[in-house]
């Protein structure tokens, strides 16, 4: 790990107000994986966010956005978060997003697939297209025109905008991890 825990009391005057939305949003909508301290500090991307407000918080706001009212499935978006994490072997964000995934339903074989970086054969219409989606994007180039009409098909043209722009902000959640060598916690 290269950056040290931001401890709760050491908190700068421009960290504070900060800590305390990332904090409350991680309490609402990030349960089940280890992403706080017993003494308050947050752990995961939140840490390197917290130490740069300048950065951080944008970043921090595009994820709100991202988990206020989704419209996609649950299991869709997370097969969309594996397969970019996956991509970028970041071991936090796969960690965590498992733990998550479990919890909505993915059986153990689809994510044990998922994260060895291949399509699992017994998805779903829905998580197909999810995984051919975040697939394409995070290897590079133009979305193939087939693969975006599907995405539309399958969740409208705002579900569509949706899945890109999650994985997007799971491509910088992933990179801010790889960046600062983030552990699974203990």
């Amino acid at each position: 790990m290269r950056l040290p825990i931001v401890s709760p009391d050491a908190l700068s005057d421009e960290q504070k107000p900060l800590y305390a939305d990332m904090k409350q949003g991680i309490q609402a909508s990030f349960k089940g994986f280890i992403n706080i301290r017993d003494d308050g500090a947050l752990l995961g991307p939140w840490n390197p966010w917290l130490r740069e407000p300048k950065f951080g918080k944008p970043v921090w706001e595009l994820v709100k956005a991202m988990v206020d009212k989704p419209s996609l499935p649950p299991t869709v978006r997370e097969v969309a978060i594996l397969v970019t994490g996956a991509h970028f072997r970041s071991a936090y964000e796969l960690y965590a997003h498992v733990l998550v995934a479990e919890q909505r339903g993915l059986s153990d074989e689809k994510l044990a697939t998922i994260v060895a970086g291949q399509r699992p054969a017994d998805l779903t219409r829905q998580e197909a297209v999810a995984y051919d989606f975040a697939s394409a994007l995070v290897n590079g180039g133009v979305l193939p025109e087939l693969t975006y009409k599907a995405a539309v098909a399958q969740f409208g043209a705002h579900g569509a905008a949706e899945l890109s722009y999650l994985i997007g902000v799971y491509c910088m959640v992933s990179v801010t991890l790889n960046t600062f060598d983030v552990p699974v916690p203990d």
